[in-house]
């Protein structure tokens, strides 16, 4: 969805593809590139889908429990206005032995 999502974000194209760098056959990757012509809007466009790229990929690791991609999701949140994510909440193990 990486790669559909940053259509929306001013990408100038995205490409869907097999493999990447878990191999071939096994999955779907996608990505975006971008004409930067000096403008100061591709400028504008630049800063926010580079901003959207690194968040992207920090959230993922933060839902997979790494504490620093927590901390720096939420610090991102507090700063950059509009931002606003689905943040992960850890099951307490006590809870899990009784399912």
């Amino acid at each position: 969805s990486s790669g559909i999502n940053a259509e929306y974000g001013g990408a100038t194209y995205v490409s869907i593809h097999n493999g990447g760098g878990v191999g071939w056959g096994e999955v779907m990757n996608g990505g975006f590139g971008m004409v930067l012509d000096g403008t100061k809007e591709a400028g504008e466009t630049a800063e926010s889908m580079l901003h959207w790229d690194v968040s992207n990929g920090v959230c993922r690791r933060s839902w997979d429990g790494h504490h620093l991609a927590r901390s720096a999701i939420a610090k991102t949140q507090e700063t950059v206005p509009g931002y606003n994510l689905t943040h992960c909440v850890v099951a307490d193990d006590a809870l899990l032995k009784d399912l």
